[in-house]
């Protein structure tokens, strides 16, 4: 059976002299179901996935979430529930030959009767597609149980007919009150945690580690352990672990977010959203992590110039202003300041009416020159101004706009009377509906027909 850290099968001492030195977030790793925290949603009782584990009748699996979530654990733990012989394999640095050479010996060992393997290739999104098709074979035929972790939405990275062939469970980050339950258990935990030593952690400081780990649990045990071990005793000989040190011990807040990837999708997404939506304080925290996080101020600069156009449109027209001006603001001045212009932009944005007519309209217009047949510019509007265009009758009959009362004339533009833009009553563009609305009715008077 293989060992929880290494994954092979060895001398006994040597594991235990591995597990001494390993960090305090290798050596806490669960050792049965009951043990993991967190993912109620995937293996609390009656699950799905529990049901199958305990059954032993799971097939291959992608277990998929942010860093620290117990993607490994969860793997290790099949292994051992299972009887399953575990082989791991890190794709960054793992080659085709790596995969032939654990495949044969997975078909040598059921061929013989030997115990099931459970190959868990961590950060699968690594491979190729080369290199995922060669795992096809087995996997269709069970003669190896794949699990397979990555921080990326497999499908998206992984190929689909091996996301076909597999359950997708998704992992959350855990709350903060498990991890400090974490934190709870490796402290009390003689054999493998940090127990025995006379740590106290204070509250204030538990709750600082919780909060700034993001949902990590990797980061938030090692972070408890480097504050433990160069932390000096009292006189009383008691570690104390104080919000202070903790701070020191848990220096930054590292949220993830990938330039690429599924954070990158998922937070932009949002934002927008929440700027569609009118939400200024959503809109502002979205903003603010991605700043936070690195985002390419300009990549935001643009989302934020679509925004005022697709969502708020001609009900105030100021706010593609504001949001240009903005945009010019990023690359003017640059971060940090240049959070302000952007957080200003946000702000007038979610907060002003909402109009989405100019979208539909120019969509619908694009649908129809498209699909449909297209159409000839009336003689009337032809460009008039060279040498023989009035032999042709080019702007024979056209009507300047300004020498009529009001600037407006009844006169047709389109060969065809179709219609586009249909404004709302919401903000400006009410005025511009009721102005619009009176032009109609003029032009269907002039034309004979209805407006």
């Amino acid at each position: 059976m293989s060992d929880l850290f290494g994954g092979a099968e060895g001398n006994p001492e040597a594991a235990d002299a591995r597990a001494a030195f390993a960090p305090l977030a290798a050596r806490m790793r669960p050792r049965s179901l009951d043990e993991v925290v967190g993912q109620r949603h995937i293996i609390g009782e009656g699950k799905l996935l529990r049901r199958a584990i305990e059954a032993d009748r799971i097939s291959s699996l992608l277990f998929f979430g942010p860093p620290g979530t117990g993607k490994t654990s969860l793997a290790q733990v099949i292994a051992a529930t299972t009887r399953s012989r575990f082989e791991r394999l890190n794709a960054v640095e793992s080659s085709v030959a790596d995969l032939r050479r654990v495949l044969a010996a997975a078909t040598a060992r059921a061929t013989n009767g030997g115990p099931p393997t459970l190959l868990f290739v961590d950060e699968i999104h690594r491979f190729n597609k080369s290199q995922q098709d060669v795992l096809l074979p087995d996997v269709e035929s069970g003669r190896v149980r794949l699990i397979g972790a990555t921080t990326h939405n497999p499908y998206f990275y992984v190929n689909s007919p091996l996301v076909s062939r597999s359950q997708v469970f998704a992992l959350e980050p855990l709350g903060e009150a498990e991890l400090r339950g974490l934190m709870e258990r490796a402290l009390a935990d003689a054999e493998r945690g940090l127990g025995g030593r006379g740590i106290v952690l204070e509250p204030d400081a538990a709750a600082h580690l919780a909060a700034i780990s993001d949902g990590d649990a990797r980061k938030c045990l090692n972070a408890l352990e480097l504050a433990a071990l160069t932390t000096a005793p009292e006189a009383d000989g008691a570690v104390r672990i104080t919000l202070a040190v903790a701070e020191e011990s848990i220096q930054r807040k590292a949220v993830v977010y990938d330039g690429d990837g599924d954070a990158h999708y998922d937070t932009i997404s949002a934002f927008i959203k929440s700027m569609r939506g009118s939400d200024p304080d959503a809109a502002l925290y979205w903003l603010a992590k991605m700043i936070y996080a690195g985002e390419d101020p300009r990549f935001i600069a643009r989302r934020v110039v679509i925004c005022a156009s697709e969502d708020v449109g001609l009900a105030d027209s100021n706010a593609l202003v504001v949001a240009a001006a903005a945009a010019q603001a990023v690359e003017l001045v640059g971060l940090p300041e240049a959070q302000l212009n952007l957080a200003h932009a946000v702000t007038y944005i979610a907060t002003a009416p909402k109009s989405n007519r100019v979208t539909t309209a120019i969509g619908a217009a694009l649908r129809d020159v498209r699909e449909g047949r297209t159409l000839a510019v009336p003689a009337h509007l032809r460009d008039a101004h060279y040498q023989g265009a009035a032999k042709l009758g080019h702007g024979e009959g056209y009507q300047y706009s300004h020498d009529f009362e009001g600037g407006y004339v009844p006169q047709a533009y389109l060969p065809e009377g179709r219609r586009y833009y249909e404004p709302t009553e919401h903000g400006l563009e009410k005025r511009i509906k009721e102005r619009l609305e009176f032009w109609r009715a003029q032009f269907a008077a002039a034309a004979g027909t209805k407006a």
